[in-house]
């Protein structure tokens, strides 16, 4: 979430105390932080401070700080929520950053970066759904796990893929050890950004 929410209570809702109908919207939302969130005033019903005993009633307006979980509905992408789903899609949903030279994905642990024995579905065959005007399909530049999730670097155009694997290979150089894909696109952002 991204910042405060006013939220209106519906009929089906009358008489629910607040802390139980926090917990229908936002079943993430552990009781002790709501508890926090209500003691120091940051949620409210109709303007006004309320305890988690609260009874709401329909029409009233409850302010929503931002919570950092998901509300109900909205299930977290996963290898199994995206069963049956385009790949356009899918990718569009991991979707950090884009710019013309690259895209950054949260790839969710399940998904497999490039095929293999007994892999169907993966982000390097799904990058197809994302290929340019001019036939150029993005590039891989790093790789995860398939049980690792983390952010993944692809970039849109030769160059790029080019230019990013320089600043991996450079990132890798100084620190062999935990390779830092912030680092590595900040590196080459900053050293080999015109005409990408």
């Amino acid at each position: 979430m991204a910042g405060v929410e006013q939220i209106t209570v519906e009929a089906g809702e009358a008489g629910m105390r607040l802390d139980r109908w926090f917990k229908t919207h936002f079943p993430g939302l552990g009781f002790g932080h709501l508890q926090k969130l209500l003691r120091s005033g940051q949620v409210r019903v109709d303007g006004g401070r309320a305890k988690a005993d609260t009874r709401v009633e329909p029409g009233q307006v409850i302010r929503v700080p931002p919570l950092g979980v998901d509300r109900k509905g909205s299930e977290p992408l996963t290898a199994r929520t995206m069963r049956g789903q385009d790949d356009g899609a899918v990718l569009s949903k991991m979707m950090l950053y884009e710019d013309p030279a690259v895209f950054v994905f949260n790839k969710p642990s399940g998904l497999a970066v490039q095929g293999g024995s007994g892999v169907n579905r993966h982000v390097d065959n799904m990058l197809e759904a994302f290929r340019s005007k001019k036939g150029e399909k993005p590039r891989l530049v790093h790789r995860l796990d398939r049980d690792t999730s983390g952010v993944l670097v692809v970039a849109r155009t030769r160059l790029a893929a080019m230019k990013l694997a320089e600043a991996f290979a450079a990132a890798t150089r100084r620190r062999p050890t935990g390779r830092s894909s912030r680092a590595c696109l900040r590196s080459a952002r900053t050293r080999f950004r015109p005409g990408w």
